[in-house]
């Protein structure tokens, strides 16, 4: 674990950065807009978009520690 954990810190720190984010931005639509249903609307997308983050997050950790580090290589 601690031969990949140099590589690991930079993806976790800039999805928690890019969540914090969403995050901001989401509870900054839920006070601003008026209407319930807008706020439905608008508040899936950050959702989403978190949830995609994390999913993506995930597979980079898979990735680096099956020792593809470099995504490239596969194109």
């Amino acid at each position: 674990m601690k031969k990949y954990l140099n590589k690991i810190i930079a993806p976790i720190i800039i999805s928690l950065l890019m969540i914090v984010y969403v995050a901001f931005y989401f509870t900054f639509l839920i006070y601003t807009i008026p209407f319930l249903y807008l706020k439905i609307l608008f508040g899936i997308i950050p959702i989403a978009l978190i949830g995609a983050m994390v999913y993506t997050l995930i597979q980079r950790i898979k990735e680096i520690k099956g020792g593809e580090e470099d995504d490239l290589s596969k194109y």
